[in-house]
């Protein structure tokens, strides 16, 4: 069974950082794409970054570009995701996902974590 498991949010002030990590369980993963996506209260929830975990290319979105960023550790079968200079408009819940690298729909999610930044 496959599972992807979220961790390390919490409450921060504007400006600060925080790391996230998924822990990804119940099949091998290199040949997919890690991603974090995000859903902020009253809003649809949005793509943040992603990716590959074989040869490590990544994309982001333009509203966290230089200021997030996402990575993979083999050893520790681990994806994480730096933020940095946090803003208010970061809060949200944020999700790990998980597709196969030829298939364009992410089929594993993580439960999420929270993820709110004080002004």
């Amino acid at each position: 069974q496959v599972q992807l498991v979220e961790s390390g949010g919490g409450l921060v002030q504007a400006g600060g950082s925080l790391r996230l990590s998924c822990a990804p369980s119940g099949r091998t993963f290199s040949p997919y794409v890690m991603a974090w996506f995000r859903r902020a209260p009253g809003k649809e929830r949005e793509f943040v970054a992603r990716i590959y975990w074989s040869g490590g290319s990544t994309y982001y979105a333009d509203s966290v570009k230089g200021r997030f960023t996402i990575s993979r550790d083999n050893a520790e079968n681990t994806v994480y995701l730096q933020m940095s200079s946090l803003k208010p408009e970061d809060t949200a819940v944020y999700y790990c996902a998980a597709r196969h690298r030829a298939s364009a729909e992410y089929d594993y999610w993580g439960q999420g974590t929270q993820v709110t930044v004080s002004s």
